[in-house]
């Protein structure tokens, strides 16, 4: 185990420099895209540029175009059709999506997406330990190096704590847990609503204990220990609910 994690940390120059610019990254591409749609400039109907266009267009990684267009996925504004690209399928701001219509201010909302999570992520862990490839066991591995390198940065964390989740979806190669979490959106992070601009306000102590959290799931998928993985999820996300319990009782 010490040599696989002295491994990781010989090679920070493509993992950690991406983490520090994703977030900012991901937030600037989806509002110019989201810009140029609701302004007319891409109809309805009509397709976005390639991924690889739109790599070179904004001169970032496929990975922040793909979490970019996932925002506008759970924003209900495009669709992905397979094989054939990404279309534009709303051009309006007023089409309410259940999972988001939440009140961040009332943590007994937090508590509802959290019991909700739970119920399919600790399945999609499973599945991510017994299925995941060795690229997307990396992507996982990534994902958490990226949240810590944030934390150590005191930079936000809630698109990279997104990101990790997305990464864990995808190695279940059943597409339906990703979507499922793009139709939730960022609510599926629930100090998203803590989140002051460019500082994320939370106590002492707690990015350090979730990222904890974190680390045990992606080090339980990384070694194809199913039960581990569900485990961790299921004490990561009910450790989130008693946390947010816990606050709404204080109130």
């Amino acid at each position: 185990m010490k040599q696989t994690t002295d491994k990781r940390s010989r090679q920070p120059g493509t993992r950690r420099g991406k983490a520090r610019g994703q977030p900012s990254l991901v937030g600037l591409v989806s509002k110019e895209l989201r810009r140029a749609i609701l302004g007319g400039e891409i109809e309805v109907g009509n397709k976005l540029p390639s991924e690889a266009g739109l790599t070179e267009k904004y001169e970032v990684s496929r990975t922040v175009v793909r979490e970019a267009i996932a925002s506008l996925r759970a924003d209900g504004l495009v669709e992905a059709r397979q094989g054939a690209g990404v279309f534009v399928i709303n051009n309006q701001t007023g089409t309410e999506n259940p999972f988001q219509a939440i009140d961040p201010d009332k943590i007994s909302s937090i508590i509802e997406i959290l019991e909700l999570r739970t119920a399919v992520e600790v399945e999609a862990a499973g599945l991510a330990a017994i299925r995941r490839s060795p690229a997307q066991e990396e992507a996982i591995l990534e994902r958490c190096d990226d949240i810590s390198d944030l934390i150590e940065k005191s930079l936000p964390t809630t698109e990279a704590d997104f990101a990790f989740h997305l990464a864990i979806a995808d190695a279940t190669n059943n597409p339906r847990f990703r979507e499922f979490l793009e139709v939730m959106g960022r609510s599926v992070i629930p100090r998203t609503s803590l989140q002051n601009g460019e500082v994320e306000v939370t106590p002492d102590g707690y990015l350090t204990q979730i990222q904890t959290e974190h680390r045990r799931i992606a080090e339980a998928i990384s070694t194809r220990d199913s039960e581990d993985a569900r485990e961790a999820t299921r004490v990561h996300l009910k450790g989130s609910q008693e946390r947010y319990r816990k606050l709404l009782r204080r109130n």
